[in-house]
This record gives structure tokens, C-alpha cells and sequence, in this order.
């Protein structure tokens, strides 16, 4: 595995945000990656290594209330507003005033809200699986299980079986149990008991519930984000990016980069062939 100095960035209202930095000797454009809401920066682990050998620097967080990262103790702070000026404070730390962005779904979007309150800072931005028009299907999906999802559990075993039962319909050809383990450690945490519990702020879900996940209306952040090159990836079998907001994704930005990961949902992981060979092709094209 790639090695990294494990770093915190402290916010004005001392909420400390962790995060994984990858420090590569070059001149080349480094990537800020940012994971989805209930995630962390695990989910980076296999798809960092290929960008510090095309030799990047990395930074992959834990965005507040995840992961390693301080639980704010203002649940109204866990909102795409605050995340940005936390992600502002972490590059400011790092001395990147110019970065490509891997944000996946969140992530995705606070990529766009990024390039709408920092003109000329993203020179390039994959965003996964997510788009300015969220599917109301996947929203009550994510409404359904986050803060809902029982825990804690006895053991990994446990953990992996609640962890496919919430994903199970994203990767339907994943059948074998090391894959939802695997999954599972990517997405939860041990307690001293040996109990495992998902590893994120249950207040999260809060936020999730009232629906509150995104600005209301996203297409002039994802307008300001097309000034730059695009890579949007997106599952084929998603349900929360329509293949009809795709299309006008497109039109607005017609140099936009596409993919789609087959038989996948929400969200890649990218590691998948078509992801990762997009993303290497995507990197490969900028400074």
C-alpha cells in the first residue's frame, strides 16, 4: 500500500478534519479526493496507488464526522457548505492553490460548489456517479438507510451481512462473502468490545432525512465546474443519476468525459476496469 502522512486540519469552530496526505516529489497537478456521505477516505485506498505512481500528490479526507475526523457537535454543520470551507482550510494547510478533484457522489458535489466559490482553483474534477439533478429514488434510498441501519454488530461477519444488505442491489454480481468483508472494514469501525459500528456520526442522518444533501439548485455549480475538464463516471444501473441529466450534463458541457461501469450502481468503486482505465486516460491529459 501507498504510504501516507495522516494529517488534521483544525476549522475555525475547532472541528478537526483528518486526512491522508501522499506526498509525491513532482511538479504535476495533485488530487484532492472526497468520498461520499457516509464514507471515508478508505474508500480511496485502491485507487490512489496508480495515481502517486503517475506521479501525483494525493490528499484523501475524512470529511467531518467521519472516519478519523471530529463528530461536530452542531448537527447542522454536517452540510455541503461547511465540508467546502473545511476543504478550502485543508488545501490552504497543504499549499494547493490548484488541484484536480475525485469526488465521489458528495464528493461530486462538493466539487461543483467548490469551483462556484473558488474560480480557477479546480483544473480538472472526476465526479462519480452524481450530477446536478438528484434521482428522488436514490435519495429515498439513502432517506431509508443512513442513521437506520441497526449496529452494533457482534463481529465483521455481522457488519458485512448489514453492509450487503444496504448495497447488495449497487453490485448484484457480488455474491462472495470477501468482497462485503472487504466492504465492511472499508466502512465501519472496531469498538474495544470487538462490536462493529458503521463509522460515521449517527446525527448524519438527520441531514439525510430532511433531504438536505445539496444546494436546490445545483446547475450553476456544475456550470461553473465545466469551465475545467470533466470525467463523469456513472453506474449503469444507478438510482440517483438519471441518464436523462446525463444528457443534459452534456449539453452544458460538451467536452465532459464520459463512462459507465456496467452492472454496477451507486456508486463505483472505481476500481472497476472502465473506471480505473477512464480515470488513468482522464489524469494523463492534464499537467
Amino acid at each position: 500500500m501507498t504510504d501516507y502522512t495522516a494529517r488534521t486540519f483544525t476549522a475555525p469552530d475547532g472541528v478537526k478534519t483528518w486526512y491522508r496526505h501522499y506526498d509525491v516529489d513532482s511538479t504535476r497537478l495533485p488530487v484532492l479526493c472526497m468520498h461520499g456521505l457516509t464514507r471515508n477516505s478508505r474508500d480511496f485506498e485502491a485507487v490512489i496507488p496508480a495515481i502517486t505512481a503517475a506521479g501525483r500528490s494525493v490528499i484523501a479526507v475524512d470529511v467531518r464526522g467521519r472516519g478519523h475526523s471530529d463528530h461536530d457537535p452542531v448537527p447542522e454543520n454536517y452540510n455541503p457548505g461547511v465540508y467546502v470551507q473545511d476543504m478550502f482550510g485543508v488545501l490552504a494547510q497543504a499549499g494547493w492553490d490548484k488541484v484536480i478533484t475525485l469526488g465521489t457522489s458528495m464528493g461530486g458535489l462538493m466539487s461543483m460548489i467548490m469551483a462556484t466559490s473558488r474560480p480557477g482553483l479546480i483544473a480538472g474534477a472526476v465526479i462519480n456517479d452524481i450530477g446536478p439533478v438528484l434521482d428522488p429514488k436514490g435519495l429515498a434510498r439513502i432517506q431509508g438507510y443512513v442513521g437506520g441501519a441497526g449496529g452494533p454488530f457482534a463481529d465483521w461477519s455481522k457488519a458485512a451481512e448489514a453492509v450487503r444488505a444496504i448495497n447488495g442491489s449497487a453490485f448484484p454480481k457480488e455474491t462472495g462473502y470477501a468482497f462485503w468483508e472487504a466492504f465492511a472494514r472499508r466502512t465501519c469501525r472496531e469498538l474495544e468490545s470487538g462490536e462493529v459500528v458503521f463509522d460515521y456520526d449517527p446525527e448524519i442522518s438527520k441531514l439525510a432525512r430532511t433531504g438536505n444533501v445539496a444546494p436546490p439548485d445545483l446547475w450553476p455549480h456544475f456550470e461553473a465546474l465545466a469551465a475545467s475538464p470533466i470525467l463523469l463516471i456513472r453506474g449503469s444501473i444507478t438510482d440517483l443519476l438519471e441518464s436523462s441529466c446525463v444528457a443534459d450534463m452534456l449539453k452544458m458541457a460538451p467536452h465532459m468525459t464520459y463512462a459507465e461501469v456496467p452492472d454496477v450502481g451507486h456508486a463505483p468503486l472505481l476500481t472497476e476496469p472502465e473506471a480505473a482505465s477512464a480515470i488513468d486516460s482522464f489524469l494523463a491529459g492534464l499537467d
